[in-house]
C-alpha cells in the first residue's frame, strides 16, 4: 500500500537518459497526510544516529537494557543508511571539506564555534540541503554533519504587530533628516557577506528512487520520512528516560507472585 503511496511523489529524471536514474523532487506529497518528501534524508538520519548513540553513551550505564537495544537496533539502521551512496558523493565531499578547511579560522558568525581545526581536517559524513543550511557538530569525533532547514511558511496575519507605524503607502513630501536616520541605521550597521560567517555550500548528492526504495525495503518500517520521525522521536525519548532513571531499581518493589497469573507456562 504504502510502495504505491510513494507514486504519487513527483520523480524527476537526470539529464543523462544513459544512466536512467530517477530522483523524487523534494517537498512533494508522499501519499501520507502531513509528510512531505524530504529534502536530505541520508544526512538527517547519519545526524540523528549519531546522536542517538552519542546520547545513549553519555546518559545511560552500559548495563542498561534499553541503551543495549537501542544501540543495536540504531547501529542497525546506520549501517543501512551508510551503504547507500548517492552517485559523486565522495567528490562532492572533497570539495566540502576544502570549505570547512578554509573557514576554520574564521572567529565570527553563528557557525564559528564548529570550524575549528579539529573539524575542518575530521573529513567525516557530510551532509547539505538545497537552499539553507545548519552546521551540526556531534560527540568528539569531530564528525560535522550540513543539514538542509525548511523555512515553515508564515503568515502575515497572524504575526503580531511590533509597534512600527503604519503611515500609509507614501508619504507626501521630503522626509527630515530625523526620520531618514532611523530607516538607514540598519543598512549601515548590517556586515558585508564576507563577514557575517555565512558558507556557502552545493548541494549533496541526492539518493535515486531506487536508494531510498532499498533503504525502506532494508528498515521495514515505512517510508523513510516516517523512518526520520521515529528517530526524532526516539532521540526525545533518550532525555524523557534519563530523567527518570529508569535503569535504577524501583522505589515500590512488586509484591511476590504478583505476575504469576500472567507467565506463560506451557504446564
Amino acid at each position: 500500500m504504502r510502495r504505491t503511496l510513494r507514486l504519487l511523489a513527483n520523480v524527476k529524471p537526470t539529464a543523462s537518459a544513459a544512466a536512467r536514474a530517477r530522483y523524487l523532487e523534494p517537498g512533494q506529497p508522499t501519499g501520507l497526510t502531513g509528510i512531505a518528501t524530504h529534502y536530505s534524508p541520508r544526512a538527517t538520519l547519519l545526524l540523528l544516529y549519531s546522536r542517538t548513540l552519542e546520547q545513549l553513551r553519555q546518559q545511560f550505564p552500559e548495563t542498561s537494557v534499553y541503551r543495549q537495544s537501542v544501540e543495536a537496533l540504531t547501529k542497525h539502521r546506520m549501517a543501512i543508511v551508510e551503504a547507500a551512496e548517492p552517485p559523486g558523493l565522495k567528490e562532492w565531499q572533497e570539495r566540502a571539506s576544502e570549505i570547512l578547511a578554509q573557514a576554520a579560522g574564521r572567529t565570527s558568525g553563528p557557525n564559528a564555534d564548529y570550524f575549528t581545526e579539529e573539524a575542518s581536517e575530521a573529513r567525516g559524513r557530510l551532509g547539505a540541503g538545497l537552499d539553507a543550511v545548519r552546521l551540526e557538530a556531534v560527540g568528539d569525533g569531530g564528525q560535522v554533519f550540513i543539514r538542509h532547514d525548511v523555512p515553515k511558511p508564515v503568515d502575515v496575519r497572524l504575526q503580531e504587530w511590533d509597534g512600527e507605524k503604519n503611515e500609509g503607502p507614501n508619504m507626501e513630501g521630503l522626509r527630515g533628516e530625523d526620520e531618514r536616520s532611523e530607516g538607514y541605521a540598519a543598512a549601515f550597521d548590517r556586515l558585508p557577506r564576507e563577514a557575517s560567517g555565512e558558507i556557502e555550500f552545493e548541494p549533496e548528492p541526492q539518493l535515486t528512487a531506487d536508494q531510498i526504495e532499498e533503504i525502506e525495503n532494508k528498515i521495514g518500517a515505512g517510508l523513510i520520512e516516517e523512518v526520520i520521525n521515529m528517530a526524532e522521536s526516539e532521540l526525545k525519548l533518550i532525555d524523557i528516560l534519563h530523567r527518570a532513571k529508569v535503569w535504577e531499581p524501583l522505589e515500590e518493589k512488586p509484591v511476590e507472585g504478583q505476575w504469576t497469573y500472567f507467565e506463560r507456562n506451557s504446564t
